[in-house]
């Protein structure tokens, strides 16, 4: 891949990294909730999630996913349905489950690990759930691999993909953490528990209108 084509990834490859989408909800929500460090901590599973993708774009099975109609019915429908789910609970959540814990953690005891893996798994499963995530492994990426070089170009597309989806967190993180200080009473916390619900059922109705690339 030539540096030419790489320049040219960097900015459009942030750009998707920083568009509001499911995870990056879940970044702010997590930062007003429990702070940065939980924000970012539990972004690992998203992180986990994007890096299985681009190995299942790289070898070429994420085509085959989205060629297949009920595959990916399955995954758009069960992906909206759980994005809805998150919106709901979030919209219902009280003040008191949005409070930041200044002393909490999440590598200093039991409660705060627990906490986290939830969260965590929570991350991993949005991204998951989310066919645009394999469409940009499989159709974004291609446009800049180098083909004399094409398992070497992917892994550092790969690579840098991951490294700004951290920044891209890191920035998310701490809005929300800014937000969540802002809003320390009780009225604010259940506004921003309701406008983040309200984007996350938004974006699982959306993903059920998302179509198939035609093949």
């Amino acid at each position: 891949m030539s540096f030419q084509h790489y320049w040219l990834f960097l900015p459009a490859c942030f750009a998707v990294n920083m568009a509001l989408g499911p995870n990056n909800v879940l970044s702010l929500s997590n930062g007003a909730r429990y702070g940065l460090r939980y924000s970012v901590f539990a972004a690992g599973g998203r992180l986990l999630a994007f890096a299985l993708m681009i190995a299942i774009a790289g070898f070429g099975l994420g085509a085959l996913l989205l060629a297949s109609q009920t595959l990916f019915t399955v995954l758009k429908f069960g992906g909206a349905a759980y994005l809805v789910w998150i919106g709901i609970k979030l919209f219902r959540s009280g003040p008191a489950l949005l409070s930041p814990s200044v002393n909490d953690d999440p590598g200093e005891n039991s409660a705060a690990s627990g906490k986290l893996r939830r969260l965590a798994k929570q991350e991993f499963l949005v991204a998951a759930g989310n066919p645009k995530a394999i469409l940009v492994f499989t159709a974004f990426f291609p446009q800049f691999v180098d083909s004399s070089a094409y398992t070497a170009s992917f892994v550092v597309l790969g690579a840098t993909f991951l490294l700004l989806e951290m920044v891209a967190i890191t920035i998310y993180g701490m809005i929300g953490t800014r937000l969540g200080t802002m809003a320390s009473d009780a009225q604010g916390f259940r506004w921003v528990n309701r406008i983040s619900g309200t984007l996350m059922i938004g974006f699982g109705l959306l993903l059920m209108f998302v179509r198939r690339p035609a093949t």
